[in-house]
């Protein structure tokens, strides 16, 4: 049994969340007649303007070859264009996983369901960066 949510209007939906460095990717994939995507309220195209970016944001949907169509909903904040490539990507997969649990395997051996832990260190006190200290001399 898929876990699914009602909206006001009655639709159908499922949400996922996927995450990478601060970027947030609330993802919501309703069954329609046809796969459409909105990031924000613009089209995946309009909204991720570079080519690289808008196929890693949808690279989820692409490599679980599944039969279905959806409308994609996507609420982007946080990070940078890649980042939030990288969470819509993380958000899609846990989705279409919550939709047919037999894609996990495909979906996992692609990496697509692995948050992305590295984020920027923290400056520490005493040091120019998070790593880089003052030159030391002896004397």
């Amino acid at each position: 049994m898929t876990p699914t949510k009602t909206t006001a209007t009655g639709e159908r939906y499922i949400e996922a969340v996927g995450r990478r460095k601060t970027a947030i990717a609330r993802v919501r994939i309703t069954p329609a007649t046809k796969t459409t995507y909105s990031v924000n309220g613009k089209d995946l195209p309009e909204y991720f303007t570079i080519k690289e970016q808008a196929i890693t944001a949808a690279e989820a949907l692409a490599t679980s070859k599944i039969a279905a169509k959806f409308k994609i909903s996507v609420v982007l904040k946080g990070g940078g264009m890649n980042a939030q490539a990288d969470a819509m990507r993380h958000g899609m997969a846990r989705a279409i996983i919550e939709y047919d649990k037999e894609l996990r395997g495909v979906l996992k051996k692609a990496g697509l369901l692995k948050r992305d832990p590295r984020a920027k260190e923290r400056r520490k006190f005493g040091l120019r960066k998070a790593r880089k200290a003052p030159q030391w001399s002896k004397r």
